[in-house]
Parts: structure tokens; sequence; C-alpha cells
């Protein structure tokens, strides 16, 4: 199993190109196929300008999303000029409010589709819908790569983030190619239950299951001992190195993590090494 056709979406020109480079070296590796999806972004809000400003108003923004479009298209076809990578480009037009179903309909033929943090300084407020949109509504995984961070098309350590819910399955299960690839899977289960059906043996299942797919696993049972598991989780990548983060998104609702934190959105603001999301 590997990840044959890969999808980006990049909304500016000028835009950091970590997500664009992670899924081009993946491709290169996979010999697959590179889709880049180039949004235009239309930020008209009808009705809050007064009747006679509409039409202008609507024109003029319509007329920078075609102008910003044309030019991220012209900058991602700079980039893969020279590129040795099977590769296409698209281009969309779409408001603010509907990107979510453009990009799920590129998005439900990929097999994984890489963006950068939707959070953060410099990003638009279009990310996060493309993100979701992925994960939502193509059922497609989604790997966020920090700004700037390292490349790493084939981790050799790899932190699964287990706590028995059918999200963190999912993402296991697409992330195989990775777990496949990597020399050490670690789980980490972050304060198992005492009554759960694993309580005899946190993760095991999990490992036996990776096991007879040819991974090799390690299973760290850890503590709560900060705040958030996902302060946890970033700090137990640190301690052994691991290069990537697979995890299932969006346990709770996203209104309910928007609002009051969650796991998901923390890991979505504050990753340090590529995370693999599923739901």
């Amino acid at each position: 199993m590997t990840y044959k056709t890969i999808l980006t979406v990049r909304s500016t020109p000028d835009g950091n190109a970590t997500a664009l480079e992670q899924a081009e070296a993946m491709v290169r590796r996979a010999d697959g196929h590179l889709d880049v999806l180039c949004l235009g972004v239309d930020r008209t809000r009808v009705g809050y300008y007064d009747g006679g400003a509409n039409a202008i108003a609507i024109n003029t923004m319509l007329e920078r999303a075609r102008d910003e479009v044309k030019a991220t298209e012209t900058a991602v076809a700079a980039r893969l000029k020279s590129s040795d990578v099977a590769h296409a480009i698209f281009t969309a037009i779409a408001p603010l409010g509907d990107i979510s179903r453009v990009t799920a309909h590129h998005a439900r033929f990929s097999d994984l589709v890489v963006m950068q943090l939707p959070y953060g300084d410099g990003q638009g407020p279009e990310v996060e819908p493309i993100v979701e949109a992925a994960l939502f509504d193509a059922r497609t995984p989604v790997l966020v790569v920090p700004d700037g961070g390292e490349i790493a098309p084939a981790p050799k350590t790899v932190l699964v983030a287990w706590d028995e819910s059918i999200e963190a399955l999912v993402a296991v299960r697409k992330a195989l190619p990775f777990l496949q690839a990597a020399d050490t899977v670690r789980i980490a289960v972050i304060d198992p239950p005492k009554h759960g059906i694993e309580r005899s043996d946190p993760g095991g299942m999990l490992c036996q299951m990776l096991a007879r797919h040819g991974v090799a696993c390690e299973i760290d049972v850890l503590s709560k001992t900060l705040p958030r598991v996902s302060d946890v989780l970033s700090r137990h990548a640190t301690d052994t190195g691991a290069e990537m983060i697979v995890m299932g998104a969006y346990g709770h609702s996203r209104f309910r993590e928007s609002i009051l934190g969650g796991t998901t959105r923390n890991m979505l603001e504050h990753a340090e090494v590529p995370v693999l999301m599923a739901h």
C-alpha cells in the first residue's frame, strides 16, 4: 500500500512552500502523482455593503481572487517546472463559504492531502476549512506540516497516539504506508482507563494488528503530567526522536474544540513535527 495520488492546496502565491515540498518528496519516493489545487478565494461578504456599493465590491473582490489564483498558478508552475514527478495543476475560484465543497471534490479522489498548519502567523482564514473539508467531507487523511519543517518523506520513528477511539484506529489504518516504512512505531497510551477493555494490556491489540503488517512496534504507557494531552504527545515525540505523529482528528465536535480547545486543535496550532490526522 502506498500513497499514489497526493494533493496539496495553495491559496496564495507567496506562502510557505513546505507543504508543497513535502508532497513532492513523498510522490517522488512512491512514484506517484502530485495534484496541486490553486484556490482563489472570493472574500466578498454579500449584504455587508449598502445596496449601491454591493455590485462594485463583489466585482472588485472577484477580480482580486482571479488575480490571486493566476499568480498562485504561475508560482506553482515555476516551482514544479524542473520537477521530475508527475503532476497536475488545477485552479478554482470560490467564495470563502464554499471552499469546503470545492476542496472536498478534489480531495475525495486523493490518497493523502498535505497542508500547512491551519493556525498561526500568516495563515489565511481559508486554510482551516480546507483541512476540515478533506477530513470530514472527503474522508481523506491529512498530513499537516509545520512551516519550514524538515522534509521526511519516510520518517524512521513514528509516534501513534492511541486512545482506543475509532478516529485513532482510522488514522492508523490510513497511515500504514508510513508505519510500514518506519524503523520503529511507538504506540503512546496516555492514562489508560483502569476499567477499559484493554486495561490489562493497553495498546496490545493494536500492536498485534500492526505486527501482522510487518510494523515494528513498541508501547509507551504515559502519565498525563502536563495540562494538555497534546503537550504530553509533543514532549514524548521530542524525547523519542519521532519524526511524525499519527492521531485521530476531532473526537469531540469541531465547535466544542474551537471554543474550549482540544487535542486536535492544539496540535494544529503548535505541532513541531508533521502530524497525520484522519476522522
